[in-house]
């Protein structure tokens, strides 16, 4: 892929219906971008500058979900989420990972990584892998892409938001978001405080850790699904907000850990 159709992708996005724009929703990512920007060292913040241009971080973020309507690129998909089987404890989810040779969150995100650091990559590459890893690193702390075969990633869990049909995995992609009625700016703003040492430990935690806590997180969201057509609306979001804030906030820590690894050591 060279940069040309890189950036034609952008110019789709105009002519995209929301549904595409599923994984966190294009404002959840922005706040991940948003805040793993002001977290880079500065060495880091350098070189992803020079390999996005005059592209924030947080716009950076959509392009894996923007290029979902180039058909050549449709390979792209599962690199979004990791379905695993309920019910495992955190030595039996290592262990998963440890085998894991799928095409997946997990699998694809060691890629990037590994990519990114070896730097042989063209200019057109390493481009397009960025982009992939602040996508997919955002992805995973969203509970419901660390979800479950069967239903999708609770894409098929149908469920009320107030009086609209929808479903479990839209709920936390976009709908508990949008519901704040904040630009990602000022979402991003008002959960970016943190001391050095609670950034350190997020920042220094294994990857796999990053995964089960998202995994812990969608077991308790589909246990709290108990009929049909399920009507969420205040209550949910007053019981769940705080959940929603904090994998936004560790996404954006996280990320801007990741990049410091490969880009500021």
């Amino acid at each position: 892929m060279n940069l040309l159709k890189i950036s034609a992708a952008y110019l789709l996005l105009f002519s995209l219906s929301s549904p595409v724009l599923a994984f966190w929703g294009p404002n959840g990512h922005r706040v991940i971008g948003e805040i793993a920007e002001k977290h880079l060292n500065n060495k880091a913040r350098k070189a992803v500058h020079n390999i996005l241009g005059n592209e924030s971080l947080g716009m950076a973020t959509n392009w894996a979900d923007f290029i979902k309507s180039d058909s050549t690129m449709n390979y792209l998909g599962p690199w979004h989420y990791l379905n695993v089987k309920q019910g495992l404890n955190y030595e039996q989810f290592k262990q998963f990972l440890s085998t894991d040779s799928a095409v997946d969150a997990y699998t694809k995100l060691n890629f990037l990584v590994n990519e990114l650091k070896n730097g042989q990559l063209d200019d057109a590459k390493k481009l397009m892998y960025l982009h992939l890893l602040i996508h997919i690193s955002g992805d995973i702390h969203q509970p419901m892409h660390i979800g479950q075969t069967e239903d999708q990633g609770g894409n098929k869990i149908k469920v009320a938001w107030f009086n609209e049909q929808t479903n479990l995995h839209s709920i936390w992609d976009d709908k508990l978001i949008e519901f704040q009625k904040l630009s990602y700016t000022e979402l991003a703003s008002s959960i970016d405080f943190s001391t050095k040492a609670q950034r350190q430990e997020w920042q220094t935690q294994a990857r796999e850790e990053w995964y089960y806590e998202s995994y812990k997180i969608a077991g308790e969201l589909y246990n709290e699904i108990t009929q049909p057509d399920q009507k969420l609306g205040y209550r949910y979001n007053f019981d769940h907000i705080n959940t929603l804030k904090l994998q936004l906030f560790k996404g954006g820590i996280r990320l801007a850990g990741l990049l410091n690894e490969i880009f500021g050591n």
